[in-house]
């Protein structure tokens, strides 16, 4: 699998005229070499993957990237990567541009004398299409969050905090296997439904209110992303309303996932169905976005997405919502994975609404 995805590096350096490359950021760490720690830098030529690092991981970094010829730094990470990089007799080199700050960038270069770090690269388009192995571990991680979501049905009552469920949601995930939320958990109830990254407060749960809950575990560094609604109590009229306009929608998007579908196509279908309905002006995000070893990465499902065609094993979440100041609102989001003649929501949650009596 390292072979693989080294072999693929290699190629894009190629393409890009560059001798070798600097990756600082700690999931492309991961993705190429297989090690999990950080303070640690990989430098790949065509013939060479170094990884630097320091006392504190080289045996881990032994065990965890048998691809890579280890490196120790004892005098600074960017002084050993300057010698390296001048041992190997390497000119031209590319760098995370998206991910390189600047004193780190600046630092490097000074330490270098014919050398130029003058190649910015964004390493993520690599990592849109999925491997089985990634596919396997982000469905154990979604697993992790649709019986979490089991749980927590059975927590909620009136008098409980937004910050309770929260706790109680990532408690719950970690006993399941999770290393910890993908993100800050969003419960959001009542009013603050309203709010799209409503992330928990002190605020009590009331009877009558719908609840809003984004959450999402991380298993062996692959991410998952869930949003349900449920209503405490019973559901009103414009509970039902809302809530059966946003799930016809999303059930839709889920339809439109498919290969050769474009990111702005299955946004402008969803959005449409709720602009029909007279929700619209309530709808001011994205429709989804993939997921991986970050929560967000690409292709995007939005008006502003670069993705032209979906492709099988790539990965998208589709969570349309409905946000009203003054009132509240709610989403619906399942982790969709594009297979070859369709899709497969890997979410099993129930959408239907919740009741909780």
């Amino acid at each position: 699998m390292i072979k693989d995805r080294l072999i693929h590096l290699r190629e894009f350096l190629k393409e890009k005229k560059a001798d070798a490359i600097v990756i600082n950021k700690e999931v492309n760490l991961h993705y190429f070499s297989g090690f999990r720690g950080d303070d640690t830098l990989l430098i790949i030529s065509d013939k060479k993957a170094l990884l630097v690092t320091d006392f504190r991981y080289t045996e881990q970094a032994e065990s965890q990237a048998p691809e890579y010829e280890i490196v120790e730094q004892k005098k600074g990470l960017w002084q050993k990567a300057a010698e390296c990089i001048k041992q190997n007799g390497w000119k031209n080199i590319a760098f995370e541009g998206n991910a390189l700050i600047y004193d780190d960038y600046a630092r490097l270069a000074k330490l270098l004398d014919n050398e130029s770090i003058n190649i910015p690269v964004n390493l993520s388009a690599l990592r849109v299409i999925k491997e089985a192995e990634e596919i396997e571990l982000i469905r154990k991680a979604v697993k992790i969050s649709d019986d979490a979501f089991s749980e927590i049905v059975k927590f909620i009552k009136p008098g409980v905090s937004e910050n309770e469920v929260a706790a109680e949601l990532e408690t719950t995930m970690r006993r399941m296997g999770s290393e910890k939320p993908a993100f800050t958990t969003i419960v959001a109830s009542g009013k603050r439904g309203s709010l799209p990254h409503g992330v928990a407060t002190e605020k009590l749960i009331v009877d009558g209110e719908f609840v809003t809950m984004d959450f999402g575990a991380v298993y062996q560094g692959y991410h998952s992303d869930i949003t349900r609604t449920v209503v405490v109590g019973h559901a009103d009229e414009k509970h039902r309303a809302i809530y059966d306009t946003v799930l016809r929608a999303q059930l839709h998007g889920v339809r439109e996932v498919k290969p050769g579908a474009a990111g702005k196509y299955v946004d402008a279908v969803v959005r449409k169905d709720l602009s029909d309905a007279g929700y619209g002006e309530n709808f001011g995000h994205g429709l989804g976005h993939s997921l991986g070893l970050e929560i967000h990465e690409e292709p995007r499902l939005s008006p502003s997405s670069t993705c032209e065609h979906l492709k099988s094993n790539m990965l998208v979440t589709v969570e349309p919502g409905v946000y009203i100041a003054g009132w509240g609102g709610l989403r619906i989001e399942d982790t969709v994975l594009v297979t070859d003649d369709g899709c497969e929501p890997l979410t099993k949650s129930s959408k239907e609404l919740i009741e909780i009596l």
